[in-house]
């Protein structure tokens, strides 16, 4: 499958420069640019290159935790359902997450229920 990490690095560039850092809380579910990434590590799709993530943990005002979420259903303790996110069954995947800048999230989609964000947060610690 052929990548197009040239588009992609330009649209990074715009982001970086001219991206602002979001206000956000952990629980929240954003549009995140997660852009074009080596091999299996999770991209964004669509020409914006963007997937929805739930925010784990803030740091600061520039800097979360982040988990992708996924509309693919994987029988595996690595993908934990979240619900409904965006009128779709999403997936939390686990075995992906990562540190962003606040300037990669794009919209804000919602709030997850605090009873599945602590059974996301159970399953994140158990995975180290």
């Amino acid at each position: 499958m052929h990548k197009d990490f040239d588009s992609w690095n330009n649209q990074k560039k715009s982001i970086h420069s001219d991206g602002e850092n979001k206000f956000y809380h952990s629980r929240e579910m954003w549009w995140c640019s997660l852009g074009v990434n080596v091999g299996f590590e999770q991209d964004g799709t669509g020409e914006e290159n963007q997937r929805p993530v739930l925010i784990l943990k803030g740091f600061n005002k520039n800097v979360c935790l982040i988990v992708p979420l996924t509309t693919s259903h994987k029988k595996n303790i690595y993908n934990i359902s979240v619900g409904v996110v965006d009128k779709k069954k999403a997936f939390a995947i686990i075995s992906q997450i990562r540190l962003i800048d606040t300037k990669r999230l794009a919209n804000k989609i919602g709030m997850l229920d605090k009873t599945q964000f602590e059974t996301i947060k159970k399953a994140v610690k158990d995975l180290i």
